[in-house]
């Protein structure tokens, strides 16, 4: 049996998940259900029109970052910006889950800014990345995007009856992410008086699941997070980290992980490392997808549909 195996995940099965990259994810929030697919498809849209909640997801900008395998990372992530703004719906919020620069400087946040002030949508919400606190335990990240933050820049708020908190798993890691004792504290303090019928979405960047933790795909004090969460009957985590679409369900909880704007990686474990994927020339911006998820509130199982674009 192989590591990745002994981690409760076949590189088979990790193989069959659907990898896209380039694009949002449009989550939303109906009659304690969640469902998410990818900006920009053309096909049916699977969000019910009424739902109470509507908000956007991006994640992996690494504005800045130069390289073969995306030589304009600005303007694929103006694309993304543009998909929000042509959605049919108005979300509610947009949050980016990390990674919003590629070596955390002045100018590179202040760009990242200057690109997400046209987004048609109630607020902008963000967690770091590792890239977004690469010399500072992300100092200038939180002066750019800590309004209202707590401690490393964590927070909760609550909308149409789901509660949300923003978590910080990259300043302190060593191989794997890792939250601390002050913001398990946070959380556990946080959720104390909801009744366990509240929906819970928890935003990070690196997953709260040991998805790969041999490249760091992890996070060591995640369990002592869901612990907190495991009395509520739907929990919906969602990261970025890995630059591609994953899905994993363990009882109460659902963990989706995010394409990027940026450049792909490889699948878990094919090559020796998680390095920047060069594309075929043309293949970048046809490399876009859609991934559909039900979550019903109360069911231990997902209905999920993907579909690439290309």
């Amino acid at each position: 049996m192989t590591g990745t195996e002994q981690e409760g995940m076949s590189r088979r099965q990790l193989m069959r998940h659907g990898s896209w990259f380039g694009a949002a994810v449009v989550l939303a929030v109906s009659g304690g259900a969640v469902y998410s697919k990818v900006a920009g498809d053309d096909h049916a849209d699977p969000i019910p029109g009424d739902a109470a909640l509507r908000f956007v997801q991006l994640s992996d900008s690494h504005l800045g970052f130069k390289g073969t395998a995306n030589t304009d990372v600005t303007g694929s992530f103006s694309r993304a910006i543009a998909q929000v703004n042509a959605l049919p719906h108005r979300p509610d919020f947009v949050v980016h889950t990390g990674d919003l620069t590629h070596l955390a400087t002045p100018a590179q946040f202040d760009q990242v800014k200057q690109m997400m002030t046209p987004l048609k949508t109630g607020k902008v919400l963000t967690v770091p990345g590792e890239h977004d606190s690469v010399d500072d335990a992300g100092q200038k990240y939180r002066q750019a995007f800590g309004a209202g933050t707590r401690g490393d820049g964590w927070y909760s708020f609550d909308a149409a009856g789901v509660h949300f908190i923003g978590v910080v798993n990259t300043l302190h890691l060593q191989k794997l992410g890792h939250l601390g004792n002050d913001q398990l504290d946070f959380v556990r303090k946080d959720v104390a008086g909801l009744g366990s019928d509240t929906p819970i979405v928890v935003f990070s960047h690196i997953p709260l699941f040991a998805l790969y933790p041999n490249w760091g795909w992890g996070t060591d004090d995640a369990l002592q997070l869901l612990s907190l969460l495991r009395r509520f009957s739907s929990v919906t985590c969602l990261n970025g980290h890995i630059h591609q679409l994953f899905t994993k369900t363990e009882g109460n909880v659902t963990f989706h992980s995010a394409t990027t704007t940026a450049y792909p990686l490889p699948g878990p474990g094919q090559g020796p490392a998680p390095a920047p994927v060069t594309l075929p020339a043309g293949r970048l911006k046809h490399a876009l997808g859609i991934r559909e998820v039900g979550y019903v509130k109360g069911r231990r199982t997902l209905a999920v549909r993907e579909r690439e674009l290309a």
